[in-house]
């Protein structure tokens, strides 16, 4: 198994790219199955979780060209409309193949998704909205079957903000008969993003961005080509980096517009951030201030940035208090940052950091996607050598970490 070897003390200093967002691909890819005409998607990035949904859709019938950072997706001779659990236990993300299908093929059989272990995150509200559009839904043996001669416009009221879960729904709503209106929907931009492909594609949406989603349903979808958005955890995670190492970095390719709540928390700490057409720049203090943080759904403080900022405060001046809203296991990266040398303490969803002047280097173990990103920071900070174990969730996520790490001056290298 993979680990990553760092060898910490040195400030992150040049330019490196951002790549694009993981959370906007994912719906995007599963998006093409809603049509028979070849889609086309340009800045995706070279991530396992990119790799297993594009295998999961050759699977169905579904043809798959990649070219770089370019994908063409032709779903004309879809015949499987099955996502096997051996190819979605590992990536929670499969549960957007189920929409779409059910949509076009009327009859979807999709696994239960795996994922981190940060918490339960149910699909009930996927179901929930489907069945009130008229889907016949059976749980079985592990899969969520849903059957439908055709979907049938509704009001739908999700219990909980939902990003996937609005993804779902509005993907299989632009199929529908009639209209269909999504109300407490998700406001991420990447919902905002499928949105807009989907539109592209022919779709009639409106209200993305906001807690109330209109989409009114049309016959059929076409072919469209749309570029997916920048990753703005990748941004914010370098960010992070730089800052907790005193660095002074440029990443291109970057937008700060969906970044606010992130950019407030790093000017807080003491950084000077300059924001650029289309790069941002971070120069850090020669110490950080401890900054304290609640996450929440966007346009709040997000909770996959949660790790990366426990590790600044873990070598931040002052005391921060951070509580997770989202996920109530999302603090396991904490007791390894204490093996680092951190001052935290954890009291149900409330993690109390007393910053420390050093952190030292010691062997870590990746428990989660972002809990990677936060110990790779802490380690960069830390004096010595740090290996992180089970580096496979960050392949998950970040596209390139060890080179976009080396040419910011970082000691960095996968020992396998």
């Amino acid at each position: 198994m993979d680990k990553l070897l760092i060898e910490g003390g040195l400030p992150l200093c040049g330019e490196t790219s951002v790549s694009g967002a993981k959370n906007s691909a994912l719906p995007m890819l599963t998006a093409a199955l809603l049509t028979t005409e070849p889609v086309t998607f340009s800045n995706v990035p070279e991530l396992n979780d990119i790799g297993t949904m594009l295998r999961l859709l050759a699977q169905m019938g579904v043809k798959v060209d990649r070219q770089g950072s370019t994908v063409t997706l032709d779903a004309s001779g879809l015949d499987q409309p099955v996502a096997p659990y051996e190819m979605v236990k590992t990536m929670r993300a499969s549960i957007l193949v189920l929409g779409p299908l059910v949509a076009r093929m009327g009859d979807a059989r999709v696994s239960l998704p795996g994922g981190c272990a940060i918490g339960a995150r149910p699909v009930d509200q996927h179901i929930k909205g489907l069945q009130a559009m008229g889907a016949q839904i059976a749980v079985e043996q592990g899969y969520v079957h849903a059957k439908c001669r055709r979907l049938t416009g509704a009001r739908l009221f999700t219990d909980m903000v939902t990003v996937t879960g609005t993804e779902n729904l509005m993907m299989a709503a632009c199929l529908a008969a009639g209209d269909t209106v999504i109300e407490n929907a998700a406001r991420e931009p990447e919902v905002v993003d499928l949105a807009n492909c989907l539109v592209a594609m022919g779709a009639q949406i409106s209200g993305a961005g906001s807690d109330v989603i209109r989409i009114r349903g049309v016959e059929r979808l076409h072919g469209a080509t749309h570029r997916v958005m920048p990753d703005r955890i990748e941004t914010g995670t370098y960010l992070c980096a730089a800052a907790a190492t005193g660095g002074n970095i440029r990443l291109t390719g970057a937008s700060v517009s969906h970044l606010d709540a992130v950019v407030d928390k790093l000017m807080d700490a003491g950084c000077e951030i300059v924001a650029e057409r289309d790069a941002i720049r971070l120069k850090a203090p020669a110490r950080l201030t401890a900054v304290s943080i609640r996450t929440a759904p966007y346009p709040a403080f997000p909770t996959d940035m949660q790790a990366q900022f426990m590790a600044i405060d873990a070598v931040a001046d002052g005391t921060s208090i951070i509580r997770e809203t989202i996920f109530e296991n999302r603090f396991m990266h904490a007791v390894e940052l204490i093996r680092l040398g951190a001052d935290i303490k954890i009291d149900g969803n409330t993690a109390v950091v007393r910053g420390v002047a050093q952190l030292d280097g010691a062997t870590v173990m990746a428990t989660d996607l972002r809990a990677s990103a936060g110990l790779v920071i802490a380690g960069l900070a830390a004096q010595g050598k740090t290996l992180v174990d089970r580096i496979y969730h960050l392949d998950r996520g970040y596209e390139g970490l060890e080179q976009k790490l080396t040419a910011l001056g970082a000691r960095v290298r996968r020992v396998r």
